[in-house]
């Protein structure tokens, strides 16, 4: 390993180094047959450390350059506050995917991270800039991992379009929150968040299954969840009724549902009891609901408030029960039924202690 015994240098320094790391590169990448005949298993590392190296002589940065080996962010070390992180494409375009948001492996002295991005694609070309400066936005692998675009325009990164700097975000217990925030805020009808609940810190899972494969049980305990948080399944007559409830199962719970209105509209209805004692037949959604009452008030009463309002679209009050049946009841547009099924879910809830 070789240490930096000079002062730390200015970031002025560190930024025509790289520019000059910059001309070294493309200069070599004319002539140089092994990067010619490349097809992505030559690590270029070792390549720009190489150029870095060359390029720091006579500078503050002269025999400070260090290749860090194993899985350390960035890759190359200057002067100990310094860094580089090499990133490539084998096609003939800017773009790529970069490392991850959360930075758990990043050397904690380097203060300043530089992007040379090697373009293989015919022509080679390498472009250098500060790192923050080339992150358009988040993809995800198994962790948000940023997008880089060596094109990007001033204003046009995902911290311009988040409103948070790079520094804050990264120095962030859980940058996955805000990010997660972030895009939510941009979804349109019809889209979820397939690596991120709404409980952020929820896991995703790594397999997916049928609604026909689960047992009798396992249906019960997700259709309880999915009456609690999709209220609009219960009475609505839009053929989109299921969408959302749809796209929870499948992002969320790794459950694919090819059939939601047989399962849950399926059934004809029954006889239920309003709070004047007058029987009335009902949607068998009710019916379900009554029979597993124990499962949906634990749903009900349990869930964390901010996820309850993610899903609900407005803010929590104090008596859930209540305010799921108002939204249960607006989604029926016949006022003598709408007034029938509000009475029919308030002896309900009344029977079973939830209001």
């Amino acid at each position: 390993m070789i240490v930096a015994e000079n002062s730390k240098p200015l970031l002025s320094d560190f930024r025509a180094l790289m520019q000059n790391v910059d001309g070294f590169l493309n200069k070599e990448a004319k002539n140089d047959s092994k990067l010619k005949n490349t097809k992505g298993g030559w690590d270029l590392e070792p390549f720009v450390r190489d150029a870095a190296v060359e390029c720091a002589k006579g500078t503050p940065f002269e025999g400070s350059i260090q290749l860090v080996s194993g899985a350390s962010f960035p890759d190359i070390v200057a002067a100990k506050y310094y860094g580089i992180e090499v990133k490539s494409t084998q096609q003939n375009h800017w773009t790529s995917i970069g490392s991850s948001i959360l930075e758990s492996t990043r050397i904690s002295s380097v203060e300043r991270i530089f992007l040379t991005f090697g373009k293989l694609g015919r022509p080679i070309e390498f472009k250098s800039r500060p790192y923050e400066e080339c992150l358009s936005g988040i993809a995800v692998t198994h962790y948000p991992r940023y997008q880089i675009d060596m094109t990007l325009k001033p204003g046009e990164t995902i911290f311009d379009k988040m409103g948070v700097s790079y520094d804050t975000l990264r120095k962030m217990s859980d940058p996955v929150i805000p990010v997660a925030n972030y895009y939510r805020k941009q979804l349109k009808a019809g889209e979820s968040l397939w690596w991120a609940g709404n409980q952020v810190e929820a896991a995703v899972p790594a397999t997916v299954k049928l609604w026909s494969a689960l047992s009798a049980s396992e249906k019960d305990h997700y259709e309880a969840y999915s009456y609690v948080y999709f209220p609009e399944c219960i009475l609505s007559r839009s053929s989109n009724k299921y969408s959302r409830m749809t796209l929870w199962l499948a992002t969320q719970c790794g459950i694919i549902h090819t059939s939601t209105r047989d399962s849950f509209s399926a059934g004809g209805k029954q006889p239920l009891k309003d709070e004047n004692n007058i029987i009335h037949l009902m949607p068998q959604v009710f019916s379900k609901i009554l029979e597993h009452i124990g499962d949906f008030k634990s749903v009900l009463v349990n869930t964390p408030p901010e996820t309850l309002q993610e899903f609900w679209g407005e803010p929590l009050e104090k008596n859930r029960a209540a305010q799921w049946i108002r939204m249960v009841i607006r989604e029926e547009n016949n006022p003598s039924e709408k007034k029938v099924a509000e009475s029919v879910l308030r002896r309900m809830f009344k029977d079973n202690r939830l209001l």
